[in-house]
């Protein structure tokens, strides 16, 4: 003990890389628990500038260990190229963990991702192409390939796991060449691959779990990092435009192998407004001069796609069905310098349908493609935030939107973020 979770409260790109490199420093590990390489953390300190996919944020922190933990989906080529980046900068040193069970991304994943978009047409989900949906399926599937079965493959060349792949192989190449019409993959080619990205992995493998817990006994401060948002999970987001992992506090548990007791913080991250990429409903969603104006001023482009994202007033609804999911013990709000040009700022205080007025988030993308915001309105400060680091010196209008802001989560603000770096943020609370 203790362990402390740091969520994303929206439709992910929150601000969560910033935060947990901010609180990093004062950890011993930094622990990713879903998602693959479709996330997308950007972190900005005296060491640099790093846009990470796979690696966790606290990486840049050092003494601070790493683990890329079981509920995570891995494209071994991704995480090389992360590990090769950050290794010519001096920051892989022994201080990077994979779980055994974490399951890869294979070269069909990425190509059935692809094809099942095109396939979709007009109904697509705006997927990221990274193969990290069919890589989940595959797992639920029992038909999934883990880091571990690639290092035994690559030390002992295991006749089983030889058969097994080869199953498994076939059956892919079936999909591809009789759903698809397309040419099936080579399968020595994919043993091969298997093999050299068993014996590159095999100095980062372990059995994760047990190190967590030798941890958590030892009283070792943990970080708990979260990929995407609440608002995508696959059981509690807008389905079928989520994710296919939870990011949301369940995810810890299944996604480390550690149990609720552990956890002492859990920190949602909201943005001051809300954004999201690719398809699916967005009930407070600007319309786009003005979203084209916070786009620009804010650089809101996805960090792992690079297509333009989708812009929205704060969404009190959304927010508060957030915070009962996780629970959060407090909530860190981000980016509220984007919003100081701006003369009214609305927020979402509960939807209309066919009209009558619900104050309740359903998690359904055809229920939540029918509803229309219900907003109230505040004068902005028009004031210059950027970089405060005191409660005091922002604007008293900018405190008024905040403190509504933790009046419509129900949930007490521990942080305010300023700009990207970490000196640009405001703490209120420690974490303990």
């Amino acid at each position: 003990m203790p362990a402390y979770a740091v969520i994303g409260a929206q439709w992910g790109d929150e601000g969560k890389g910033k935060i947990v490199d901010l609180f990093a420093e004062k950890m011993d590990f930094v622990v990713r628990y879903a998602g693959g390489n479709n996330a997308g953390h950007t972190v900005k300190n005296p060491t640099g500038d790093f846009q990470l996919h796979l690696i966790p944020s606290g990486i840049c922190s050092p003494g601070v260990i790493s683990i890329i933990g079981n509920g995570v989906v891995i494209d071994p080529d991704a995480l090389f190229k992360e590990l090769d980046s950050l290794g010519a900068m001096g920051l892989i040193d022994n201080n990077i963990f994979l779980s055994d069970r974490a399951h890869v991304i294979m070269p069909y994943h990425i190509l059935i991702d692809s094809l099942e978009e095109e396939a979709r047409g007009d109904a697509s989900i705006g997927t990221t192409g990274r193969g990290v949906g069919p890589a989940y399926m595959d797992k639920i599937g029992r038909s999934g390939i883990q880091i571990g079965d690639l290092t035994r493959l690559a030390s002992l060349n295991d006749a089983d796991m030889i058969e097994r792949l080869s199953g498994i192989f076939s059956g892919k190449n079936d999909i591809i060449t009789k759903i698809y019409g397309k040419e099936k993959l080579n399968q020595e080619q994919l043993f091969k691959q298997c093999k050299e990205w068993g014996e590159k992995l095999s100095p980062f493998v372990r059995h994760t779990e047990q190190i967590i817990h030798e941890a958590l006994g030892n009283n070792k401060q943990i970080l708990l990092e979260g990929a995407q948002g609440t608002l995508l999970d696959v059981d509690h987001g807008s389905y079928p435009y989520v994710t296919s992992s939870s990011p949301s506090i369940g995810g810890t548990c299944t996604g480390l192998g550690i149990n609720t007791n552990e956890i002492q913080e859990i920190i949602g991250i909201y943005k001051a407004y809300c954004t999201r990429v690719g398809s699916g409903p967005m009930p407070t969603e600007m319309d786009e001069i003005t979203a084209h104006q916070l786009r620009e001023i804010a650089g809101e482009y996805g960090v792992t796609t690079g297509r333009a994202r989708r812009i929205g007033w704060f969404d009190g609804v959304a927010g508060r069905y957030s915070q009962s999911i996780n629970g959060f013990t407090s909530m860190v709000v981000t980016r509220v310098d984007i919003l100081d040009t701006f003369p009214k700022i609305k927020y979402c205080v509960g939807y209309e349908i066919d009209g009558d007025r619900v104050d309740y988030f359903v998690p359904n993308a055809s229920y939540l493609g029918k509803v229309k915001p219900v907003y109230e309105e505040l004068d902005g400060w028009e004031q210059i935030t950027y970089g405060t680091t005191k409660l005091e010196n922002l604007p008293t209008k900018a405190r008024v939107y905040l403190e509504k802001l933790e009046e419509l989560v129900g949930c007490r603000i521990s942080a305010i973020s300023t700009g990207p770096r970490r000196e640009e943020t405001i703490i209120l609370d420690q974490i303990n």
